[in-house]
């Protein structure tokens, strides 16, 4: 009898434990839905100061292009990574920043950040865009 109930556990167990396979179906048709540049960016800044400094001291007259930022931003990023990477200004440079030169990122990112490395600049006197 025990060996009845120990079997009947480890079946039950076992189905219990495997992965269900069912799919629902959907009424919804998405033959219409071009997936293959989906792809969005965002930049997230968690100083609290920046948006204030930004907001301050952008222009529209000021604005550049799309190129001009993202050849800025490539400097920046790469000297921000190259002081990670050496451990200088720990206080204020404390990750290793993920810019990839191939992507296209958008204006209002490459502006965005092209103007969170000027705000370093001017705030914590790090030579970022040199």
């Amino acid at each position: 009898m025990k060996k009845m109930i120990i079997a009947v556990f480890a079946v039950s167990l076992a189905l219990a434990c495997t992965p269900s396979r069912k799919l629902q179906k959907t009424g919804a048709d998405v033959s219409g839905i071009d997936v293959s540049d989906s792809v969005e960016h965002q930049i997230i800044i968690i100083d609290p100061e920046f948006e204030r400094w930004y907001l301050s001291r952008y222009n529209q007259a000021l604005d550049r292009s799309n190129e001009l930022y993202a050849s800025m931003n490539r400097i920046g990023a790469m000297n921000w990574n190259q002081y990670f990477n050496t451990g200088r200004y720990t206080r204020v440079i404390t990750n290793y920043l993920q810019y990839q030169s191939g992507t296209d990122y958008g204006l209002e990112v490459n502006r965005r950040l092209y103007w969170y490395f000027k705000y370093i600049e001017e705030r914590f006197r790090i030579p970022l865009l040199r």
